[in-house]
């Protein structure tokens, strides 16, 4: 039997409630008028103006396990999101206190990529240490963990400069890599909220599609699937530029993935993102979720390219950028 009451998830605990991956969960958690949502935040936090209106919050020192544990006591799920910044060690020290809090269900920091696509992930570094996490909440044995695979967001992604889907939108430059026509997923914020509501809207256990089926598993959901044309394409209709108005450039996805890699090492930041994107979009199609999707169970339609295009688009020529937001 489930231990959840009524076998519906209505407690749901979130690190990160107002960023910008945390914050989309939260609303359309609390959208739904089926959860009760609570911030776990530290001590110093001086976020709490950030957070969707409704949500509990509970201040936490990450250093003593006793309060993150008393923190998430009675919660049904915990969902870990965590910026590049935060100590490393965080997230081991949450997954170990959900599972003396006793959390049946943990969604751990890992949104964007296939994690089963195991050359990818070692290819970018990523496989070790995300093989790790699953297996410490594996091995405390209380929480299952799921992981929420949505591709990279397209909101992000597109106006943030060539480093990423390869689009300086302001200069009208874009780098295809190989031929710019391998299709992946992509998604925004706002879907990746609904589908995050959308799941742990699922009866726990029981028949057809439940929360349990997911448990130690991904999910995978998707915006829209693309290719770098694709993306031009609608960018040319949004502005009503010529594809002659733009300095098209091609480089081979692979040469762009491991100079990616070699500035990395040398400690050049983007140059991880260069690898990161350039390998997750290569010919291998391991950011395509086509046959994975469980967009039809939960609900999700694929959304209006153009009209996110046009948010992009908007972004860039303001000469916005995330990192200052």
């Amino acid at each position: 039997m489930s231990r959840i009451e009524n076998n519906h998830v209505t407690k749901v605990a979130i690190v990160g409630a107002g960023g910008r991956v945390g914050g989309p969960f939260a609303r359309s958690l609390l959208e739904t008028g089926k959860h009760t949502v609570t911030a776990i935040t530290r001590e110093d936090s001086t976020s709490g103006a950030k957070l969707p209106e409704g949500v509990h919050v509970v201040k936490v020192n990450y250093d003593n396990e006793e309060s993150v544990v008393s923190a998430l006591k009675g919660q049904e799920v915990l969902i870990i999101t965590l910026s590049v910044q935060t100590p490393k060690d965080t997230q081991a020290k949450l997954i170990s206190a959900a599972a003396k809090a006793g959390v049946p269900y943990l969604f751990h920091n890992a949104y964007g990529g296939d994690i089963t696509a195991e050359q990818v992930n070692k290819d970018t570094g990523l496989a070790e240490a995300e093989a790790a996490t699953r297996k410490q909440i594996e091995d405390l044995g209380v929480s299952k963990w799921i992981a929420f695979c949505c591709g990279f967001w397209y909101e992000w992604s597109l106006p943030m400069g060539t480093d990423l889907y390869g689009f300086d939108i302001k200069n009208r430059e874009v780098i295809f890599f190989d031929d710019g026509e391998t299709k992946f997923s992509t998604s925004t914020w706002p879907q990746c909220g609904r589908g995050m509501a959308a799941l742990l809207s699922l009866p726990v256990e029981g028949q057809g599609t439940t929360l349990e089926s997911f448990a130690n598993k991904p999910v995978y959901i998707q915006s829209f699937r693309v290719s770098q044309k694709d993306m031009l394409a609608s960018i040319l209709r949004v502005t009503g530029d010529k594809e002659s108005d733009w300095k098209v450039e091609y480089q081979p996805a692979q040469e762009r993935w491991e100079e990616g890699r070699a500035a990395m090492m040398k400690g050049d930041r983007q140059g991880f993102a260069r690898m990161l994107y350039a390998r997750s979009m290569a010919k291998d199609t391991s950011g395509n979720f086509e046959g994975k999707l469980n967009n039809d169970v939960l609900g999700l339609k694929d959304e209006d390219l153009d009209e996110w295009t046009k948010f992009c688009v908007d972004f860039a020529m303001a000469g916005r950028s995330w990192w200052a937001e």
